[in-house]
């Protein structure tokens, strides 16, 4: 048996967990020994739920290098200076707690989902990488905006990689999206979702969702009227920080508040284990919130869902015959958004600069749209073929078996 160690993304969102908790729960029924390392608030009540250690590293230094402030992010190498790697101690310290971790645990092999420096670690290691990656993130990909060329100046963190890379002996790159292409890389989706060329060594897996096993929603859920649309709005994490984030959700709470407080429908409201902020304190009547909620079984009885575009959310809304309208926060989510509109199973309204120099989406725009979609069974017929076609790529347990066959090779 083997001890895998998971790593992810250090940021205060459930759409990496949500990824890999359900893989390593397969490989943990096969007698593996797992644990994970994704300290924030939200990961680590999910994985605590799963029953998994959430093992805490030893970080030396804070990034203190930034880009400017953007919702427009191009590609992987962009996201990796918009999260601190612009910063090479940063860089090389993550490097050193990721591989300190990993010789305290016992690794034998690294599970990444989308932390640069864990990827390093794992190199300099010497330690079987496991990737579980979007397609977006591949370097044979057109990134996160693919619908339009990128400018000459869209920041990276190469050089700063490449000076890490170079102190641990390792070659260098040109792309960060070259070192979360593991020894193994997965790709969640399928490539109506997600494509990339054909020259991509990747096996995709479908959609990976969690849900805790016998969860069960309460019984104000299960109460609501069958009369009326049930429409769930999930908005991730409202904001990251006392400063406005290029990635806080909070415009999604202010846009579907607008939009349906007075709609003849039943909103149910969570947040993903983040606190509702004290101005949303006092909801419509026909808003029911609550933090969390087992998301499958609530996609399920729900007749539209709204979200904030990241991955997971885009998936559970096909994975269930649900449909969607999106407000994607920044151009990773527009690119989930595009792709599920595309496949003629939601739509998305894009969050524009208001007057008073924040986001704020038309609601007009969103309302009509919501309206549209609950009312076009093409939409939820669309979701459920496109969520038939997903769950054929078998999910956690084909990664899980993947995994294994791969650990087994000399």
């Amino acid at each position: 048996m083997k001890k895998f160690l998971f790593t992810t993304l250090f940021s205060n969102d459930l759409g990496l967990p949500t990824r890999t908790v359900p893989i390593a729960r397969e490989l943990a029924k096969r007698g593996h020994e797992i644990a994970f390392c994704s300290r924030a608030p939200a990961p680590s009540q999910l994985i605590e739920e799963a029953g998994f250690d959430n093992l805490t590293p030893n970080l030396r230094f804070i990034p203190t290098i930034w880009p400017p402030n953007t919702t427009e992010v191009w590609n992987v190498d962009h996201f990796s200076a918009l999260t601190g790697n612009l910063d090479e101690n940063w860089v090389w310290g993550c490097c050193e707690a990721f591989m300190e971790l990993a010789a305290e645990f016992g690794a034998d092999v690294i599970v990444d989902s989308w932390n640069l420096s864990a990827c390093i670690a794992a190199r300099v290691l010497g330690k079987p990488l496991v990737s579980v990656i979007q397609a977006d993130m591949h370097p044979d990909s057109r990134g996160f905006i693919w619908w339009r060329e990128p400018p000459a100046d869209v920041p990276t963190p190469v050089p700063a990689v490449n000076k890490v890379l170079s102190e641990y002996g390792l070659q260098p790159i040109g792309n960060t999206g070259e070192l979360h292409v593991g020894d193994l890389t997965l790709v969640v989706g399928m490539p109506e979702t997600d494509p990339l060329p054909e020259k991509a060594d990747v096996t995709y897996i479908g959609p990976i969702l969690w849900q805790k096993p016998g969860a069960k929603l309460p019984d104000w859920v299960n109460a609501l009227s069958r009369e009326k649309p049930v429409v769930w709005v999930y908005s991730g994490n409202p904001s990251y920080g006392p400063v406005i984030s290029w990635a806080d959700s909070i415009v999604v709470l202010h846009a579907c508040i607008a939009a349906l407080a007075d709609e003849d429908v039943q909103v149910v409201l969570t947040t993903g284990y983040h606190v509702l902020p004290e101005e949303f304190s006092s909801l419509p009547a026909n808003f029911h919130y609550e933090s969390h909620l087992p998301g499958l079984a609530l996609a399920e009885r729900a007749d539209l869902l709204i979200h904030h575009g990241g991955q997971g959310a885009c998936f559970t809304g096909p994975y269930t015959g649900t449909p969607a309208v999106i407000i994607p926060t920044y151009t990773e989510r527009e690119s989930n958004a595009r792709r599920i509109a595309a496949a003629g199973a939601g739509d998305f309204v894009l969050p524009v600069m208001g007057a008073s120099g924040e986001r704020e989406v038309p609601v007009e725009e969103l309302r009509a749209k919501i309206r549209k979609v609950l009312s076009d069974p093409s939409f939820t017929e669309n979701a459920r073929r496109l969520g038939e076609k997903m769950r054929a790529y078998g999910g956690a347990s084909e990664a899980a078996r993947l995994i294994e066959d791969f650990v087994a090779r000399p």
